[in-house]
């Protein structure tokens, strides 16, 4: 009973200390030892004094406590290299930092703006956008020219698809996040190669780095080059020895004297490189290059390693080789390597000028934050959308035993899948682009995204492929989801391989990132003045054990009362989910501590477990954009099915990539006492049960506002000599045919009429007065749409 008295003592005192309450934190304190005294209880009485004494006398805390706590945090976590610090200080959090919290505001995710486009914005997707899609021929584009037809890249250069984010006093059109999202995302549902060759340059290429960091004369020159298509950039990154880890590329600039373009003299850089997988590459005009620049010579300072550094230089300069193609998995896309020997070039081509020479690295990181939250993200959604529709419609278009596909639960199954998931993905998408238009730069989130949206584009492509079948498997002109099928891992494994960015980037920088106190604890860490870190470290570490100490409080309170009283925004049928987000932040909060406690620098190296902490955090950043998405699309209830849908498979994942860390983690005893702490009546939430999926699969089997909603922003035709065209018309036609459809089998279950469509069938139907001629029209039509929609091609 003395310790557990201790124990709330302590307990209390910590938690009032969290919140600043310093005074009522020493009047507790002082009751407990009078309460003691009163009780004739002297040990007790001593240990609540000692514990008093140690937390409130700041000198006796910081020798007794902080000072062995720092010495312990110094000698377990690694150095910390400049790669990894800049990487740590790219961006900034939003709401990922809330969840890390285990207590977040839901004011700051809520009261985000809507994701809107301007009517410029919305003119151009109308307009360009749509005249682009309608000139791309998948197949012709990716078996016959392996290249767009030239009539289509000048249409790109004409209408600057290349300088969406180019301010428009550069000549650019200077478009939202979320437009540039919605344009890539409309291009990619009608081919993948035009989708990459448009987004690169708006993405991670050197436009998007001169407007950040580039000097006023590289801006003047470049971009109104760039916005124009007059020049065609590519980024330079990745060689044979250096792929995940760009930090030990061995491309190499030394800073020297040499003569350049007439003049004798020039200071400048003589450059070694050898890269790969350079999109725009085999095109390009000018190469954005990353490199390690070192000047043994001292020309430039006192350092002689300077760091990787980033150089804009023309295509045409001496000692460049732009090598032939490389051929991603029959994506059309311009792709290849490219060598420098003994390329040298002036220092005022270093991009943003001699004073960034070494600041390659935080340039890329910084642009990694928010690029990659946009261009991935989009064709993922394209991906999922134009899947969503066109595999759903096929589902009712196609029959086996006399019935369409999507009436056999089997089918079912993978459907609700593939419209819960599009769901997910575009939330996702249309949330994350609204907080970068609001000036967020959330460098976690953007891993997160491009990491879930892609895998999960990956399973419904997969899902669509199998429902699709044998019309699936076969190549050809009609074949609208083969070439999507074969260009998935080249989305998985760009702009930061998934593999890395699941089990090194999304926890291990969001861990040290939006904590609440770690990146605090860090920096006084480092700080060089002992005597001053071990004054900030005091401070932080106090308010780190109070937090601690309160998550511990809260999961208990919350996991034994089902989170049923936490206040939360939403509906009758969305709180459920909110308060599910709130009960799962504060597990996955104090979990993260009890790592971060008990595994300390290890952690780094615990990739399994890192993995399963991202698969936490990502899954309830998915629910919480799908809630935010409801309400700024005005909570339609005919959505709720796929609303249920996401909210129950996210949080069931996070649910379960948190049991698995229970069984990971080391010392087991008190990973299961945290286990029952927190989960004290066992698992709480479940996948999507039957009657869910069947209602989530019906909406891509019937032409709804709901289903309209699901895929808006993707390009559809009804051409029937297109690919996707026939699956529409057909679709259309079907559905018009159901109502004749059922007075046949009607007819044919009381034997009036023999089983089947044929002609011979329907002249009887129309004889016997069961349908009349225009019904007779409806069939027929249906019948020929479903016979040209399941075509599948064949060759020589």
């Amino acid at each position: 009973m003395i310790w557990l008295s201790v124990f709330i003592a302590l307990l209390c005192l910590l938690i009032y200390r969290q919140v600043k309450l310093l005074k009522s934190s020493i009047v507790i304190g002082l009751l407990l030892v009078v309460y003691s005294l009163q009780h004739f209880n002297l040990v007790l009485c001593l240990s609540y004094l000692l514990i008093f004494l140690a937390i409130n006398i700041p000198y006796l805390r910081r020798l007794i406590v902080s000072k062995p706590a720092l010495l312990w945090m110094k000698a377990a976590l690694p150095e910390m290299s400049k790669t990894e610090q800049e990487a740590l200080e790219a961006g900034n959090t939003w709401w990922d930092a809330e969840l890390f919290s285990g207590k977040p505001n839901w004011k700051v995710l809520l009261d985000l703006p809507k994701a809107t486009l301007s009517k410029e914005e919305q003119d151009f997707i109308d307009g360009p956008v749509e005249t682009l899609c309608s000139m791309l021929n998948d197949w012709d584009i990716t078996h016959n020219r392996q290249d767009l037809p030239e009539e289509v890249w000048q249409y790109i250069k004409q209408q600057k698809f290349c300088g969406m984010i180019i301010p428009k006093h550069y000549g650019g059109l200077e478009f939202s996040d979320y437009a540039h999202s919605e344009i890539v995302m409309k291009i990619s549902s009608r081919s993948a190669s035009a989708a990459v060759t448009v987004m690169v340059p708006n993405s991670l290429g050197p436009a998007k780095l001169l407007l950040a960091y580039g000097t006023q004369q590289q801006k003047d020159y470049y971009l109104p080059r760039l916005a124009s298509g007059k020049e065609i950039p590519c980024f330079a990154l990745t060689g044979p020895n250096a792929g995940s880890d760009a930090g030990a590329m061995p491309d190499t600039g030394v800073v020297c004297y040499a003569p350049f373009e007439g003049e004798k003299q020039v200071l400048g850089i003589r450059l070694n490189w050898e890269k790969r997988y350079i999109t725009l590459g085999p095109i390009a005009t000018v190469i954005g290059l990353a490199f390690k620049l070192f000047d043994p010579d001292h020309l430039l300072g006192a350092k002689e390693s300077l760091g990787i550094t980033v150089a804009l230089i023309p295509t045409n300069t001496a000692g460049i080789t732009i090598g032939s193609r490389h051929f991603p998995l029959n994506a059309a896309f311009q792709n290849g390597p490219n060598w420098g020997k003994d390329v040298f070039i002036p220092l005022d081509w270093i991009l943003g000028g001699v004073e960034q020479a070494g600041n390659g690295w935080k340039m890329l990181m910084q642009s990694l934050a928010t690029g990659r939250a946009v261009s991935l993200p989009a064709l993922s959604a394209g991906t999922a959308k134009f899947t969503s529709r066109n595999i759903g419609a096929y589902a009712r278009i196609r029959k086996q035993f006399n019935l369409p596909l999507g009436e056999f639960e089997g089918i079912q199954e993978p459907l609700s899948r593939i419209a819960g998931e599009t769901y997910i993905i575009n939330a996702a998408r249309t949330v994350t682009a609204a907080a970068l238009d609001e000036g967020q730069k959330p460098s976690v989130i953007s891993a997160i995204i491009k990491y879930e949206l892609t895998e999960r584009m990956r399973r419904i492509v997969n899902d669509g492929m199998d429902i699709q079948g044998g019309s699936g498997i076969c190549l050809g002109p009609n074949n609208y989801l083969g070439r999507l099928y074969q260009v998935i891992p080249v989305c998985i494994t760009v702009e930061g391989a998934n593999i890395l960015t699941r089990t090194m980037m999304i926890f291990g920088q969001g861990a040290m990132r939006c904590h609440p106190y770690i990146y605090q604890e860090l920096t006084a860490i480092h700080n060089a003045d002992k005597s001053e870190a071990l004054q900030q470290f005091d401070t932080v570490l106090l308010k780190h054990i109070g937090h601690i100490m309160h998550n511990k409080l809260a999961s208990f309170w919350l996991g034994i009362s089902g989170a049923r009283f936490v206040a939360v925004p939403g509906n009758k049928h969305t709180k459920q989910y909110y308060r599910g987000i709130a009960r799962l932040s504060v597990d996955f909060a104090l979990l993260t501590d009890y790592a971060l406690v008990v595994l300390g620098g290890e952690l780094k190296r615990k990739e399994r477990i890192s993995g399963r902490f991202a698969d936490a955090l990502s899954n309830l950043y998915l629910c919480s954009t799908v809630l935010k998405f409801y309400q700024d699309q005005g909570c339609p209830e005919e959505d709720l099915p796929l609303v249920h849908w996401a909210c129950q498979h996210t949080l069931y994942q996070a649910q379960q990539a948190l049991f698995v860390l229970f069984q990971l983690l080391p010392f087991k005893v008190m990973s299961s006492a945290l286990k029952m702490l927190t989960f004290p009546t066992g698992e709480v939430y479940s996948p999507p049960g039957d009657k869910l999926i069947s209602q989530t699969a019906t909406i891509l089997l019937n032409d709804s506002p709901t289903r309209d909603r699901l895929t808006q922003g993707i390009y559809i035709n009804e051409i029937k000599e297109d690919a996707t065209g026939r699956i529409e018309c057909a679709f259309k036609a079907v559905l018009a045919a159901i109502p004749v459809e059922q007075k046949i089998r009607k007819a044919q279950k009381s034997q009036q009429l023999a089983k089947g469509f044929s002609d011979q069938i329907l002249q009887q139907a129309i004889d016997k007065q069961i349908i009349n001629m225009e019904e007779a029209a409806l069939i027929t039509a249906a019948e020929d749409a479903r016979t040209l929609a399941i075509k599948v091609d064949d060759f020589s």
